[in-house]
């Protein structure tokens, strides 16, 4: 009985016990599901980007063609087209139409947002104001701060949110503070500390609702990475000013546990970088996958309207290059064996054109390489196309500091390789030199001197110069690797043919000679 007692006992228990796990089962039902599967929820977007075009307009039918299959697949309500900033200058499509002609590109190619680059004022203020008033396309800028008379006070906004596939997306601008360094004189703009600017742009994004967040920069890659480690929840960082193809493509900055994707596409039209993301719902991206640079070499396809459009703005360019600029009352000396191994009066005139150029950031050294020097030019007129003639490349100025030590050595990677006519062959301003070619290479210098107020004085190994050479030099270009190590670098974007013929016209006519800038012993 007592046996019995005990099974009917547990027989009640066990039948309570499962009308309570009933009982908590209701209790606990919901129809929503759990907050962790809201996460579960994936927007994806193609992100297309550009910088530092430059008005370098030959490349935009391929830039046009690879944009149109890329939305074909996408869909154009599912595709971001942004550039980050320097539309403007350094072309001659720029001389001839201030940057209309870039405008009708980017409106046609139907850009949704950009942001100003340090050059995008070298047209001036009224350039500038016709450029925004026409485009079809926002334009941001978080730390650029206009009078307030301005009309650009109010077209050019901090950011914006644009809504694709019912997803919004804030953008917002960021803009070198070099630009006041490097800016025509009588434009009046306050460029705010970028960084703060960030912070302040993220919280209003994120105060309307925003978590997806892009930042469109104008201030170099190396303060791209800056700006992703120190400022948090910003997803994507498309940058310019530095003309950074990277290595990695997207490099990933992951400080705070979420991936920001740091992004440049080079410069003029040459590459269109593609972002395929996917974010969750909270806003933090999930996977990149598909992401490349793409390379528009003269494999890719050119479209038909784009071409005939650039043939129209083409048409006037031979009649501009046949222009007479200036005037020379001698020779300008640019042969090929000359350039590479002594003093000419055509390289004097090249290297003073920089510096003066670069002489109101501090820059009074510059060095270039002969090499770089293709053509001659004689007596009489000077054209554009001539000076283009003679400097080819494209290249363009920038200015660092650099020691004393450095500068000698530069000098003499110079005059290591005379024997061979390598371009590498410096052609100066601001210094002096003395050079023994029958030394052994990397003891050639035997003296340098610098031009100060009072004349020439030795150079100190120890004290900083400011020096403005070309970006291919910078760059390590013709074994001038120790220009990489300076500090306080500062892209002045300037097209060394441009600064040429702008000295040639201002100075005209020219008279340049041999002054003892380079000596053998």
């Amino acid at each position: 009985m007592a046996f019995m007692k005990g099974k009917a006992t547990f027989k009640l228990l066990a039948v309570l016990f499962t009308i309570l796990l009933i009982l908590l089962a209701a209790c606990n039902h919901n129809t929503n599901p759990p907050p962790t599967s809201s996460l579960s929820k994936t927007t994806n977007i193609m992100i297309l980007h550009t910088n530092d075009i430059h008005s370098h307009l030959d490349n935009m039918p391929r830039l046009s063609t690879a944009i149109t299959r890329i939305r074909e697949g996408s869909g154009k309500d599912n595709t971001l087209l942004l550039d980050a900033g320097d539309s403007f200058s350094c072309s001659i499509y720029f001389k001839l139409y201030q940057g209309q002609a870039s405008l009708w590109f980017l409106n046609y190619l139907g850009y949704d947002a950009m942001c100003i680059g340090n050059h995008d004022f070298d047209g001036g203020q009224e350039a500038l104001t016709k450029f925004v008033n026409g485009a079809g396309f926002h334009i941001v800028s978080a730390n650029l701060e206009f009078p307030s008379e301005s009309m650009l006070n109010k077209a050019i906004t901090p950011w914006v949110i644009i809504e694709k596939n019912g997803e919004r997306y804030g953008i917002f601008g960021l803009l070198t503070e070099e630009t006041l360094e490097i800016l025509n004189p009588g434009i009046d703009i306050t460029v705010t500390d970028h960084i703060s600017a960030a912070r302040q742009a993220v919280t209003g994004l994120e105060r309307d609702g925003i978590n997806k967040i892009i930042a469109l920069t104008h201030i170099g890659w190396h303060e791209d990475l800056k700006l992703a480690r120190e400022v948090g929840d910003i997803d994507i960082i498309i940058g310019g000013h530095s003309h950074t193809v990277p290595e990695i493509y997207p490099t990933v900055v992951n400080e705070d546990g979420s991936p920001t994707l740091v992004a440049q596409a080079g410069d003029y039209a040459q590459y269109l970088g593609l972002l395929d993301v996917s974010f969750n719902e909270a806003g933090v991206i999930k996977d990149w996958t598909g992401s490349e640079l793409l390379p528009l070499d003269e494999k890719a396809a050119e479209d038909a309207t784009g071409t005939a459009k650039l043939a129209e703005y083409r048409a006037p360019i031979q009649q501009t290059m046949s222009a007479v600029i200036g005037n020379t009352q001698v020779d300008l000396d640019g042969a090929r064996a000359d350039v590479r191994s002594r003093e000419t009066n055509l390289g004097n005139l090249v290297a003073d054109s920089m510096l003066s150029k670069a002489s109101r950031t501090g820059a009074s050294i510059d060095i270039i390489s002969g090499g770089g020097i293709r053509d001659s030019i004689p007596k009489g007129d000077v054209t554009l196309g001539q000076v283009m003639s003679i400097l080819p490349f494209d290249n363009y100025l920038v200015a660092f500091d650099l020691t004393g030590e450095q500068i000698i050595a530069a000098l003499e990677n110079g005059v290591s390789q005379v024997e061979d006519e390598q371009g590498r062959f410096p052609q100066v301003s601001g210094l002096r030199f003395v050079w023994d070619p029958g030394a052994k290479p990397g003891s050639r210098i035997v003296s340098v001197e610098v031009e100060e107020a009072g004349g020439y004085e030795p150079i100190n190994v120890s004290n900083s110069y400011r020096v403005v050479t070309t970006n291919y030099l910078y760059q390590g270009g013709d074994g001038y690797t120790m220009f990489s190590q300076g500090t306080n670098y500062v892209n002045l974007g300037y097209i060394d043919y441009e600064v040429l013929a702008e000295y040639i016209t201002a100075n005209s006519p020219v008279n340049p000679g041999i002054e003892g800038r380079i000596r053998r012993k």
